[in-house]
């Protein structure tokens, strides 16, 4: 059984797990099937507070699926939780991000 079979089974089990959602987005992510992904980081965030981590995902996600207005307000809400939690190069880290995926717009 792989990764993705064995958490869709955990799913299963407990729908309401906010880490089995996290886990499935990653290996959704892993497998270029960016909207579920998104998915389940939605349904992750919505049964737990991240502190700024899953945000990156979210944005690569939307990044990749050529949706750069939805990245930069993925990596604005995980820079408010990266202050929020203290982590401020997680912050500065999306902070650049944003400023070239801004860029990237303009053309």
């Amino acid at each position: 059984m792989n990764r993705l079979e064995y958490f869709k089974q955990l799913l299963e089990k407990a729908p309401n797990n906010p880490m089995v959602h996290y886990s499935l987005a990653q290996e959704y992510y892993k497998l270029g099937e960016y909207t579920r992904a998104i998915e389940h980081i939605k349904a992750y965030l919505s049964l737990k507070e991240d502190e700024g981590a899953v945000y990156r995902i979210l944005a690569k996600c939307y990044q990749e699926l050529g949706n750069y207005e939805e990245a930069i307000k993925a990596l604005e809400e995980g820079m408010q939780k990266a202050l929020k939690y203290n982590h401020p190069s997680m912050a500065e880290e999306f902070r650049s991000w944003i400023e070239e995926l801004r860029s990237l717009q303009s053309f």
